[in-house]
């Protein structure tokens, strides 16, 4: 049995993160357990990457309310931790009257809700915020404080400042049971491994429901709702420099064209309930109305600039987020149906959190070494040709290109290594290695062998995203 740790967190996606940074500014023992081999291996890595205009949820809920004050969180913590990060702006766009009247409903809610700057537009003007729009709309809004976010890099971001602060993360830990046992909680995980702690925090995402159970808490489903994307190449001609919604339905705020931080381009997602939480699946018939939706908006967009397809699922619970003190188990919070703008509110989750905890009793002290910022991560991408220069005269593997496609060094993913990523899936959302045109297909043959080199796995020991997921087996 490890030690007793004040706060045991379960999950670590966006708010498991968010919560774990946060606590780390305080002298409680944090840990932090996810089942996956890395991070962000689960709703945080296949999601539209939005910072959301505070505009879609009336303010009365708990979701508008920690969306509008963790979307303000982000340039500190950007400017802190360095992940990549930019407010682009967003627009709803509507191409008939009818959709112009639902544009002016989320106007004023946007206005109720306090959104800075938020504009209801003419076709002119919107036509010449965004000119890859299609010239059937007739009008729309604007948020200039929306932007956009690399959702993975943000976990990576918060949770080596978190580590450098103190908490422990364990990773590859299922939990099969938790005992509240004399005012501890006893965490068991399926490979043996156990750990104590005084309070437990549920952030287990689309498992939310079955963690509760397991604690004995409060009974819930989660319901998995699958979003289906197309990525499209950073070199494709329709691409737009702001976050582009139509207007939205009763069931999602629909299919999106979205540049993302590293300038490729997103189409999606769909929104379909799923009875598998594993189901990653995608088919022909939900992509071809994607790209469909796609050029109603950018009519621009062309099939030839696809480079992959990929879904992920969120965790739905009814209209609002759950997060609360458990009223059936001592000593929990539940953080439950962080779907959409969980990624947004995350920071605010974190606060939120802290507060729970400090009302349920637990104490907090500020850490005097608190150490708030990240050093800056070189990326060969970004140096000019004298700081490359001056990168390989120090150590020659910055002159190794390994991703021709994202232009990823050798010096750079042996770092990723040495940081703890011992997958392929951990490599590429660290680094971007097998992130471009090729997905891989270049590549993936350098990052296993440096991986072999490295951790002294042998070649049938590498996987794609741990577990059973071997990328190589038999004789060679």
């Amino acid at each position: 049995m490890d030690d007793i740790f004040d706060v045991a967190i379960v999950g670590c996606g966006v708010s498991g993160a968010n919560i774990a940074r946060t606590l780390s500014a305080y002298t409680a023992t944090v840990v932090v357990l996810e089942k996956e081999e890395d991070l962000s291996f689960g709703t945080s890595k296949a999601n539209s990457g939005i910072v959301h205009g505070g505009f879609h949820h009336k303010g009365d809920t708990l979701k508008a309310r920690l969306e509008l004050e963790g979307g303000l969180m982000f340039d500190r913590l950007h400017r802190e931790l360095g992940f990549p990060f930019t407010r682009c702006g967003i627009i709803v766009a509507a191409k008939s009257e009818e959709e112009l009247e639902a544009v002016r409903v989320l106007y004023e809610r946007g206005r109720e809700n306090g959104v800075i700057g938020i504009e209801l537009c003419s076709r002119e003007r919107l036509l010449a915020l965004e000119p890859v729009l299609s010239g059937e709309v007739v009008g729309g809004l604007h948020a200039p404080g929306g932007g956009i976010v690399e959702p993975y890099g943000f976990v990576f971001a918060l949770m080596e400042n978190a580590l450098l602060n103190g908490v422990q993360l364990k990773t590859g830990f299922r939990l099969i049971a938790a005992r509240r046992e004399t005012e501890l909680w006893e965490l068991e995980a399926a490979d043996g491994r156990s750990i104590r702690a005084r309070w437990l925090v549920n952030a287990a995402g689309l498992f939310a429901d079955e963690v509760s159970r397991l604690a004995g808490a409060e009974d819930f489903t989660i319901h998995a709702r699958k979003g289906e994307y197309y990525l499209l190449d950073r070199l494709a001609a329709a691409k737009p420099k702001k976050v582009i919604f139509p207007v939205p339905t009763t069931v999602s705020k629909g299919m999106l064209v979205i540049p993302t931080v590293e300038d490729t381009v997103l189409i999606g997602p769909t929104a379909d309930e799923v009875d598998d939480k594993e189901d990653f699946s995608t088919e022909q018939t939900h992509l071809t109305r994607i790209m469909e939706s796609g050029k109603n908006l950018v009519p621009g967009l062309r099939e030839a600039d696809v480079i992959t397809n990929f879904a992920g699922l969120r965790p739905a619970l009814g209209e609002d987020f759950y997060i609360d003190l458990s009223k059936k188990a001592e000593g929990l919070v539940q953080v439950a149906g962080i779907q959409s703008p969980g990624l947004t509110a995350s920071p605010a989750i974190g606060e939120y959190v802290k507060d729970l905890l400090l009302r349920g009793g637990l104490e907090l002290v500020a850490r005097r070494d608190f150490v708030a910022s990240l050093p800056s991560m070189p990326v060969l991408r970004r140096l000019s040709a004298a700081e490359l220069d001056a990168r390989i005269a120090e150590d020659p593997a910055w002159g190794r290109v390994v991703c021709r496609c994202e232009n990823v060094s050798e010096a750079e993913i042996v770092t990723a290594i040495r940081r703890g990523q011992r997958t392929l899936d951990g490599i590429k959302f660290y680094t971007r290695a097998q992130m471009g045109r090729c997905q891989g297909g270049f590549c993936q043959y350098s990052i296993i062998k440096l991986i072999m080199r490295e951790t002294g796995l042998s070649f049938d020991e590498v996987t794609k995203r741990g577990g059973k997921s071997r990328v190589l087996g038999g004789a060679l």
